[in-house]
């Protein structure tokens, strides 16, 4: 499989890159950025590594190139500042955004190709890429709330003691304000994570507060997330590479599940080699039910003011 990381000379698209070089799934790895001195630096040094790690084609691209890429990663953006909404960075990314799409669009690419959206704000991003490319929206699909569920299950992991491995827990909804955690379903080791010792109310309110915020203090103290995003990346990677039919949070047009259509929103989706597989409806408790259905309604609102006219 050919990937394109489109930003890729930035830290999230280089981390990501690293992150799928050392996995050694996929078998061609394009570097895109509109710095090129940076791509072409970033390409290098991953290639410095290759015998080590993995037998891979990885080089520094343009768009032309790119055309024939399998998957097209979305990484380029401009970074959210530390008091800032992830919403609040529409203002300052649609425009960037609009010109990576209308690159792709007039270099042509795949009609099988599908399109990652990992920039932020993602589910606006995401639902802006459906309408600017004119693939079938299962072809597109954005990172959501796989970072922030990466977080909540690492800091419940780490406050009870556990593997974090063995802890399932999700956040759907809106990358962003309104996400909501998913408590009814969340396990340890196979077991009701609500039935352990010491997750109270007060926790589980801890916990929730603590992954919603973590992005700024990771933003205020070293810059910008980098490595666990990564991580996250090359999860949602592998699962297209290897049509694995992974059960992700990952944003795409929603369909009606929930109640919910026309907006792209992070809901338990089926992620293959054709992109999204499905999306998942299992029953919520009616507090997280109502809030994802809220996060969807502020999605919408925003989504209103740029939804493109032509």
């Amino acid at each position: 499989m050919k990937v394109t990381i489109i930003g890729g000379g930035g830290r999230v698209g280089s981390n990501a890159a690293f992150a799928l070089q050392c996995a050694g799934i996929v078998s061609e790895i394009q570097i895109l950025d509109a710095n090129t001195d940076m791509a072409a630096g970033e390409a290098l040094d991953l290639l410095h590594g290759s015998s080590v790690l993995a037998d891979q084609r990885i080089y520094a691209g343009d768009y032309a190139r790119a055309a024939d890429s399998d998957l097209f990663v979305i990484t380029a953006g401009l970074r959210r500042k530390p008091d800032e909404s992830r919403l609040d960075l529409i203002n300052r990314n649609v425009s960037l955004f609009e010109q990576i799409l209308a690159s792709m669009k007039a270099a042509g690419y795949r009609k099988d190709a599908l399109v990652f959206v990992v920039s932020n704000p993602v589910d606006i991003l995401t639902q802006l890429a459906v309408v600017r490319l004119g693939l079938p929206w299962q072809q597109v699909l954005g990172l959501g709330t796989m970072l922030d569920t990466a977080r909540f299950r690492s800091f419940i992991a780490q406050s009870l003691h556990l593997a974090p491995t063995q802890v399932k827990a999700l956040i759907l909804g809106e990358h962003g304000d309104t996400m909501i955690p998913i408590w009814s379903s969340a396990t340890a080791a196979g077991l009701p994570l609500d039935k352990l010792p010491g997750v109270t109310v007060a926790f589980q309110s801890q916990t929730f507060d603590r992954t919603k915020t973590s992005g700024a203090e990771v933003i205020r103290r070293k810059g910008g997330a980098g490595w666990a995003v990564a991580a996250t990346i090359a999860e949602v990677v592998h699962a297209i590479a290897l049509d694995k039919r992974q059960l992700l949070p990952v944003s795409s047009l929603q369909q009606g599940k929930y109640g919910l259509r026309d907006i792209a929103i992070s809901v338990p989706t089926v992620v293959g080699r054709a992109g999204v597989l499905d999306q998942v409806e299992i029953a919520l408790w009616p507090k997280e039910l109502s809030g994802l259905q809220a996060s969807a309604r502020a999605l919408q609102e925003i989504w209103a003011k740029v939804r493109p006219r032509t």
